[in-house]
C-alpha cells in the first residue's frame, strides 16, 4: 500500500470514528440530562449534538479533500478541509451562544440537580470515549497533517476539559447544595467554547487565506538553497498550504552563462534537496541570470 493511499484509509477512518463517538456520546449524555436536569450535562448534551453535525460535516468535506486534482482543479480539492473547519467553529458557536443563554437563565433561576451520581457516571465514560478517540486522530494527524483532523481534534480535546469540568459541577451541586455551580461551571464551557471556535476558525482561514508557512519553515527553505555551491542567490520565495498538499515555489539566480541544461539540472538539484525536507509539497523554480533586477514586488 503506498503511503498516499494508507493517509486517505486513515483520514477516512478517523471522520468514521468521531461520527461514531459522537453518535454513541449523545445517546448516554441525554439519557442522563433527562434523568438530573442538570444545565451543565446539558450543555455536554448540546455540544456532543453539535460534534455529531460537525464530524459528519468533516466526513464529507475530507471525502471531498481525497479527490485527485483534475482538468477544473488543477491544484486539488484540498481546501475543501478548511471549508468543513470553518463549518465546525460555526457550529461550535452557536452551542456556546446557546449555553450561556441558558446558563444565564439558571443563574437567575437556579434549580436542584437530582441523580447527580448519574451524570458523573456518564462523564467518566465520556471521558475514556473522547480520550480514546483524540489519541486516535493525533496519531492520524501526525501520519497525514491533515488540517480538517486536527481541528476535529482540537475540539474533542476540549470535550474532555470540558466533560471534566461537569463532573466538578455535579459534585458541588449534588454534594453541597450550592445550585449555583452548575450554572457557574456551564458558563465557563460556553467561554471554553467560544475559544475553540476561534482556534478551529483561525487555522481555517490561514489556509483559505494562502498564508506562508511558518518562519522556521521558509528559514529553512532558504538555508536549502544556501548549501548549493552554484546558487548565487533567490528571490520571491512563496509558500502556501492546501489541506495535505503544499506549494513551494521561488527564482533561483544562477550565473548568466550556464547553458540551459546545466540551468535545469542545477533547478533539479536544488528541487530534490526541498523535498527530502518537505516531502509531498509541488515545488516550482523558476531561473534568472544572476545580477539581473526585475521589477517586482519584494517579499521576506
Amino acid at each position: 500500500m503506498s503511503q498516499a493511499t494508507d493517509h486517505d484509509r486513515l483520514m477516512r477512518l478517523a471522520t468514521y470514528a468521531s461520527t461514531a463517538t459522537a453518535a454513541l456520546l449523545i445517546t448516554v449524555k441525554l439519557a442522563a440530562w433527562l434523568a438530573t436536569g442538570s444545565v451543565a450535562l446539558l450543555s455536554t448534551l448540546i455540544d456532543s449534538t453539535l460534534d455529531l453535525a460537525a464530524s459528519a460535516l468533516n466526513l464529507v468535506a475530507v471525502r471531498q479533500a481525497l479527490v485527485p486534482a483534475d482538468d477544473d482543479h488543477r491544484f486539488g480539492h484540498g481546501k475543501a478541509e478548511a471549508l468543513a473547519g470553518l463549518g465546525q467553529a460555526a457550529f461550535v458557536v452557536g452551542s456556546g451562544g446557546f449555553l450561556l443563554a441558558e446558563a444565564g437563565s439558571r443563574m437567575v433561576h437556579p434549580q436542584p440537580v437530582s441523580h447527580g451520581e448519574w451524570g458523573i457516571a456518564v462523564m467518566v465514560f465520556s471521558i475514556i470515549a473522547t480520550l480514546a478517540l483524540v489519541s486516535f486522530q493525533r496519531m492520524v494527524t501526525r501520519r497525514t497533517g491533515s488540517m480538517a483532523i486536527s481541528a476535529d481534534s482540537l475540539h474533542y480535546t476540549g470535550d474532555v476539559l470540558i466533560n471534566g469540568s461537569v463532573i466538578v459541577s455535579l459534585l458541588l451541586a449534588a454534594g453541597t447544595g450550592w445550585p449555583l455551580a452548575d450554572p457557574l461551571f456551564a458558563i465557563g464551557i460556553g467561554g471554553w467554547l467560544m475559544i475553540n471556535a476561534w482556534q478551529i476558525a483561525r487555522l481555517s482561514l490561514d489556509t483559505l487565506m494562502d498564508k506562508e508557512l511558518p518562519e522556521s519553515d521558509r528559514a529553512r527553505i532558504r538555508a536549502i538553497l544556501a548549501t548549493h555551491p552554484q546558487v548565487r542567490d533567490h528571490h520571491d520565495l512563496k509558500t502556501r498550504t492546501s489541506g495535505r498538499q503544499g506549494f513551494i515555489q521561488l527564482h533561483l539566480e544562477l550565473a548568466g552563462d550556464l547553458s540551459l541544461v546545466e540551468a535545469h539540472r542545477i533547478s533539479d538539484e536544488v528541487e530534490k534537496a526541498i523535498l527530502a525536507e518537505f516531502p509531498g509539497f509541488d515545488v516550482i523554480i523558476h531561473e534568472d541570470p544572476a545580477g539581473i533586477r526585475e521589477e517586482r514586488t519584494e517579499f521576506r
